[in-house]
């Protein structure tokens, strides 16, 4: 069940992301977009962001740390048995 939850709140999150705006772009969090993404498991999407954001490209380094950061933690905790 926890499964269904996270896999319907990360397509809902990442439709969110089709439709960011340039303000949205400018304004994020790219240490906590970047966590976000490496916690649900999904590869890195710099490049997408940076493609969609345009010329408010995203902090790559900032989101690089994040994902790194929750991707650890993904690990962590399938290494200790917990659910995704």
């Amino acid at each position: 069940m926890r499964t269904l939850f996270v896999v319907a709140f990360s397509s809902l999150t990442l439709a969110g992301c089709a439709g960011m705006s340039a303000t949205e772009c400018s304004s994020a969090d790219w240490y906590q977009v970047g966590l976000r993404d490496g916690l649900f498991g999904l590869q890195r999407r710099d490049e997408s962001y940076a493609s969609l954001c345009g010329q408010s490209a995203p902090d790559r380094t900032l989101y690089a740390k994040g994902w790194q950061e929750g991707w650890w933690e993904l690990e962590a905790r399938r290494a200790h048995g917990g659910e995704e």
